[in-house]
């Protein structure tokens, strides 16, 4: 089979890494790609959709895998199936779970599904009202639109609440994305994310994930598009993975084809684990970043044979399996992240941070990179993923760690508590 990922992130290099294991590829094509991609497929940019339909049909591509949420929101996967290709990835309209919060929120409970007391607004005086009023403290103020997994506020007090809330619909801090909010009841708990492959009417757990989306150590610092993650995720006792496999997966998938738009795709879904039990943080109508780094290379089985399952409502009687142990991922990023960033710096010692050693794999994904002649450039504000394996997590944390000691370039930055 010839395959082409659009996207061009870590999340695309783990499907890459991935894919490429599989019996059944001829042909991989990643677009745009980036340099450590380079090394397992034919990276093509494409300028603009016209030029990625040429590229789809001159490379005789028999399955598109849509890595990003902005083009599945964009509606990307509905145009490549009115040309009749087949492709990997929810709908427009099934998407907006991930594109719209209020419409996630709305849907979840249209269908019962567990989560937080929701308000949305789209006027800072009504909003900031709601929280002079309300008797707790604490919220989280939401963008309702994507914004790059930065446009999530969790505010201790009503005056950083108040604060968020002018920043986003006065300064209009994210765009269009931020045009309206949402104010969410704060819930505690331990976080973990699940996640599901559909293929319309069936689920298929593909693993689980602890993200650390802070941007320093001790979790704190601004929210990031995440700093690390380790899987399988320890708050997921099979008890709470059942409950939370039954409440909240199944309903969706039921409530999307109910709904008359069936989700097919990955689906993450971030938990929150609650004396009440898990409940809804968000969804994603994609792999996560950096989940999928984490998951991925934890896969024995055949992640293409999967995704073409997927595409023609073949999952109801497959699973996955998965090596024992645990996976530890360590992003390093740009100092200053997720603000500005000084970019340019070159990466030493690649080459060196990855192990083929089984049980104690190690590997470098390419976050944001760029090629200079025979350097490697730390472009992008999340810039590796160094995933590690081991027999247990303290196990694969300490291998992450050692392959991250062996990187460097000027300005690097990583949390130092990953998986502790």
């Amino acid at each position: 089979m010839n395959v082409l990922i659009i996207g061009g992130g870590g999340r695309e290099h783990a499907l890459a890494h991935a894919i490429t294991k599989s019996p059944l590829l001829n042909k991989l094509i990643v677009s745009p790609g980036n340099p450590g991609i380079a090394k397992l497929a034919t990276c093509i940019t494409c300028a603009d959709e016209p030029a990625l339909f040429d590229l789809i049909e001159t490379a005789a591509i028999d399955l598109v895998v849509i890595g990003p949420e902005a083009p599945l929101v964009d509606g990307l996967a509905d145009r490549l199936r009115l040309r009749g290709i087949r492709v990997f990835g929810p709908s427009q309209q099934a998407a907006m779970l991930e594109g719209s919060k209020a419409f996630a929120r709305d849907f979840c409970d249209r269908h019962d599904i567990p989560q937080p007391a929701w308000q949305r607004f789209d006027n800072s005086t009504e909003a900031c009202d709601f929280i002079r009023g309300h008797a707790a403290d604490g919220h989280v103020i939401k963008a309702d639109g994507l914004a790059a997994g930065k446009g999530v506020v969790v505010a201790d007090t009503k005056d950083e609440a108040i604060a968020a809330i002018t920043s986003m619909l006065d300064d209009a801090q994210f765009g269009h994305a931020g045009a309206s909010i949402v104010i969410e009841e704060r819930i505690t708990g331990i976080e973990a994310s699940l996640f599901a492959m559909s293929d319309g009417k069936h689920a298929m757990m593909i693993g689980t994930a602890q993200d650390y989306k802070r941007a320093g150590d001790g979790d704190t610092g601004p929210n990031t598009g995440g700093m690390g993650a380790v899987s399988p995720a320890p708050a997921l006792t099979p008890h709470l993975l059942d409950t939370a496999w039954r409440n909240i997966v199944e309903k969706v998938i039921s409530g999307m084809a109910q709904d008359n738009m069936p989700y097919q795709g990955f689906l993450y879904t971030g938990l929150m684990m609650t004396a009440d039990g898990p409940k809804v943080i968000e969804f994603n109508c994609r792999f996560g970043d950096p989940e999928a780094e984490v998951i991925l290379p934890r896969l024995k089985s055949d992640l293409l044979t999967a995704l073409m399952a997927a595409t023609e409502s073949g999952l109801a009687h497959m699973d996955l399996r998965f090596h024992d142990g645990a996976a530890v991922t360590v992003i390093m990023a740009n100092g200053g992240y997720p603000g500005p960033i000084k970019a340019g710096g070159v990466i030493t010692g690649l080459d060196a941070a990855t192990a083929n050693d089984g049980a104690h794999a190690a590997y470098v994904f390419h976050a944001g990179t760029s090629q200079k002649d025979d350097d490697i450039i730390a472009t992008g504000g999340r810039v590796l993923a160094v995933t590690a394996l081991g027999h247990d997590q303290a196990e694969a944390r300490h291998n992450a760690y050692q392959q991250v000691a062996m990187i460097d370039w000027p300005g690097v930055y990583y949390r130092k508590d990953i998986a502790r």
